[in-house]
């Protein structure tokens, strides 16, 4: 059974009337995903918070300079908050890109279904069990927490970078739950 057709549960732009820059940078997506990720399609709706959100996720997700946390770890992360979450688009989506970036299929079922039963060594577990704490339970975070990734080896950067990606997919979870949002279905197969 196919999911839902639609990208979010309300009306968006006409793509052919968006700015050229939006189009540029579909026409980029398509040509390095083959697809345009629907989140990005649902957040045409407001053109100033689309470039925001492009910017953002792109400073957080993929850059190598300012974060000294993998792409795969920081997936690893968005799966992990999405799966505590129940988030079907970003465990769609985001489960996908751990299987791609591990080259391990099982491993991103283990993230989307629960990640403790993954064999993760020391310092991984940590990081996953402080972003599903901080997503369950954020008001119980305190200097233990911070501490016990101190001890697996992160540094205060890397504490300061768990924080942001865990709580940027608490956000994108909210609103992909909020407008009922449905991943690309191309997702489905991809690195299996």
């Amino acid at each position: 059974m196919p999911q839902p057709e639609h990208i979010i549960k309300l009306p968006l732009p006409d793509p052919d009337s968006l700015d050229e820059a939006t189009k540029k940078y579909f026409t980029i997506c398509q040509d390095k995903l083959g697809m345009v990720p629907n989140v990005l399609s649902a957040y045409t709706g407001n053109i100033e918070k689309f470039r925001n959100f492009t910017a953002f996720y792109n400073k957080l997700m993929l850059d190598e300079e300012d974060c000294n946390l993998t792409k795969l770890e920081r997936e690893m992360i968005a799966v992990v908050v999405s799966s505590a979450n129940r988030c079907y688009y970003c465990l769609v989506a985001h489960g996908q890109a751990v299987r791609e970036l591990s080259g391990d299929p099982q491993l991103g079922e283990m993230m989307v279904m629960n990640y403790r039963v993954a064999e993760l060594d020391e310092r991984t577990r940590a990081m996953l069990d402080f972003a599903w704490k901080l997503t369950e339970h954020p008001h119980d975070i305190g200097d233990d927490d911070r501490a016990a990734l101190r001890d697996v080896g992160f540094a205060e950067q890397d504490i300061f970078d768990i924080c942001d990606t865990a709580a940027f997919f608490n956000y994108t979870n909210r609103m992909a739950h909020g407008l009922d949002m449905m991943p690309n279905a191309e997702y489905h197969g991809k690195n299996r």
